[in-house]
Formats: structure tokens, sequence, C-alpha cells
């Protein structure tokens, strides 16, 4: 017997008619949350950047790589981070393949941000397989400008991450070992999607949003929320060649 509760189809069937007025509900409220996404005003982006990419140097407008949207994932990947980038955005980054055709053919340029040089992030992205550009932030004010990264000064401002810093819980001191970093300068690195216009000439930020919003979180943990089984409750995470097993 599982150790969960059974029942006839019919139970089954009467409890899921519940919840699926529970989950049209949601998809109510989420279509007028994207609607006021799109209404957030675009703000110029005035202050001239340039990235070290796998082709060179590229300015902001040139990342867009000749389309009018740009949509960039910010990979937990420090200028201290000696092991890699951090497992829970790396497994986000595996995901990532599969759309890039799809968003290149609706006028999206999909890629990865992080503050590690270059060479890092080549050969991180090698490692992994990742087909996505991986573009490097480093030695620019870009990622503390957007709220992608933190300043030492900064991190020590925020009770939350001072916090973990001062008093990390188990499963942090191990992520900390993964990236070969210590915390503080480990957690000043912000996961977040952020999204960028280009119209007649001018680039435009649009959109930011960071973790814990579902959204900033590995694809596989959407599909474990519809499998029988609550999963665990330790948010650790591990990149796909280093599992124990």
């Amino acid at each position: 017997m599982p150790d969960h509760k059974t029942g006839t189809h019919e139970e089954w069937q009467a409890a899921r008619d519940e919840l699926a007025k529970l989950e049209a509900e949601q998809a109510k409220r989420n279509e007028e949350i994207k609607q006021r996404r799109l209404d957030l005003p675009w703000v110029p982006v005035e202050k001239e950047y340039e990235f070290d990419t796998e082709d060179g140097k590229k300015t902001l407008a040139e990342l867009f790589d000749g389309r009018s949207q740009l949509l960039a994932y910010n990979i937990m990947f420090g200028p201290e981070y000696t092991l890699g980038a951090c497992p829970g955005c790396t497994s986000l980054g595996d995901g990532l393949d599969g759309s890039l055709v799809h968003l290149n053919h609706r006028d999206v340029t999909l890629l990865c941000f992080s503050r590690a040089p270059i060479e890092r992030l080549t050969a991180y992205k090698e490692r992994m397989g990742w087909e996505f550009p991986y573009v490097s932030t480093y030695n620019t004010d870009f990622a503390f400008d957007f709220g992608l990264a933190m300043t030492e000064e900064q991190a020590q401002e925020v009770p939350e991450v001072k916090e973990m810093i001062d008093n990390p819980p188990v499963w942090l001191e191990e992520w900390s070992r993964q990236i070969g970093a210590e915390l503080k300068d480990g957690l000043r690195e912000g996961p977040s999607w952020i999204a960028f216009a280009r119209d007649n000439g001018t680039v435009y930020h649009t959109y930011t949003v960071m973790a814990p919003d579902p959204f900033v979180a590995p694809y596989y943990s959407s599909l474990l929320e519809r499998t029988p089984k609550v999963q665990a409750a330790e948010p650790r995470a591990w990149r796909k060649d280093e599992y124990p097993d």
C-alpha cells in the first residue's frame, strides 16, 4: 500500500475537477500578470557597455544580433569562483538550448551573462555542452548597475545575505565548496532574468526578475511539480556531470 491516500476513479475525478477550478483561476491571474509585465515602462540604457564574447568585444546593442528583443539569464559565476558556476544556475542553463531556434524565429535573442572572465565561461560552456551565447560582464559595471550582482559592502547591508554568510546551513557550505569560492564572494552574484528591447537605435531595459521567483529555477523544477511525490525540501543542486550516483 503506498504511503498516500488512495481512492476510486470517481473520487479522483471529483478531486481533480476541484483542482481544475483553482488552476483555471491561476491561469486567469497569470494572464493579468503577463499584461502588467508588458505594460511596464521601457527605460533607455544611456550608459555604454562593452562585453567580452566568444566573437570578441560587443556592445549591448550588438548582443541583439539583429533582433529587436534580448532575453538573458545571469548565471552565478563570479570572478572568484574557481570550480565553475552555481550548480542550480547550471541546471537552468542545461534547459536553454532547445529554446534557441524557437526564440530566434520570434525576434528574440537568448543568451547568458556571468561576471567571470570569458575564457572561463567558454571552457565551462564546452564542459556543459551548451550552445547558447555566453557573455562575460567581467570588468564592467553592467551587473552592478542592473542589480545582477552586489559589491561586498552591499552584500553586508542585506540582512538575509549577511546571515547566510555568517551562519550558513550545511547545504550552503557544500555549495560554497562546489563553486570553489567563499560565501562572502559567492553570494554576491544574483540569479536573474533580464530583458531589453531595441527600437530606432535605442536600447531599453524592460524587465528583471530574480530568485526566489519560480521563473528563476531549472526547467525540470516545473516538471517535478506534476509528479506524484513531494521532493526534498533541501535546496541542493548538482551539475549533470557530478551526480553522486
